[in-house]
């Protein structure tokens, strides 16, 4: 359905967004383990009716690229973090893996049925990556963005995001920026849900790019106010499955009939 017209979100100083994303530039292997996947049906919302190349942008360890190679399409990953691409290319060696960015990939022009942004665009500078996604895309090819996002419409999920410091939560008016290289910007929804255990919560919050990037007390702090909130005052036991609501947000927009290479 069209996306809704309204608030962008939040507006990163390139500083603050470079500073903040260099908290994942180290920690693959632990992100690979505790991050969740995504649900096919993101992909399949995106994927145009007969692609055979793919590049996931952001690509992290690969969890989005999984769902790539499960469509058995020809897959190029990129990420500006080699501790992160490590991690990919131990899962998946099949994958043509490369240190660049959104807005420098590195790639071929043309090259490309569809670029995916898993997780990623809110560090990406809209703009200039636009521009550069669009180069990599064949003529008509298709661009998709997508977010994992703790469903806060839940009560108890919105407090849990509020104490893990979770910049990844649902906002129902939010619409990302695109360039003038893309066109018919339409999003989908997908919700689920995570089966966690408590200590997986917990390891979760360490993911976060506030954890990461905060000194040893503050750190101390969320894990302390973690387990207060999901033993004692939720009541949930070591290691029992705690279902943790998600929404996947999943934009598309085609790149625009004769857009020139720049």
């Amino acid at each position: 359905m069209p996306g809704p017209a309204g608030p962008r979100g939040p507006k990163l100083h390139a500083t603050r967004r470079h500073e903040l994303g260099q908290s994942f530039q180290d920690g693959g292997e632990h992100y690979d383990r505790v991050r969740p996947g995504y649900p096919m049906d993101s992909l399949e919302w995106i994927l145009p009716q007969g692609a055979r190349t793919a590049a996931d942008i952001g690509a992290g360890t690969g969890k989005f690229t999984s769902l790539l190679l499960q469509r058995n399409l020809e897959v190029a990953a990129v990420d500006p973090s080699p501790d992160m691409l490590e991690q990919l290319r131990k899962s998946y060696p099949q994958v043509n893996a490369l240190v660049g960015t959104a807005e420098a990939t590195g790639l071929t022009d043309s090259a490309f049925d569809v670029v995916s942004v898993a997780q990623a665009w809110h560090w990406c500078d809209p703009l200039p990556a636009s521009t550069e996604i669009a180069r990599i895309l064949r003529p008509g090819g298709t661009m998709g963005l997508v977010w994992n996002q703790l469903d806060t419409s839940i009560p108890w999920v919105h407090r849990l995001s509020r104490i893990m410091h979770a910049g990844d939560v649902h906002k129902p008016g939010f619409r990302p920026v695109i360039g003038p290289e893309f066109q018919g910007l339409e999003r989908h929804l997908t919700t689920w849900e995570d089966p966690l255990t408590p200590e997986d919560i917990m390891e979760l919050a360490k993911s976060r790019s506030y954890y990461l990037r905060a000194g040893e007390a503050t750190r101390a702090k969320v894990m302390d106010n973690l387990k207060w909130y999901l033993h004692e005052h939720l009541g949930h036991a070591a290691g029992e499955t705690v279902p943790v609501p998600y929404v996947t947000q999943t934009w598309r927009a085609l790149k625009v009939q004769g857009a020139p290479p720049r």
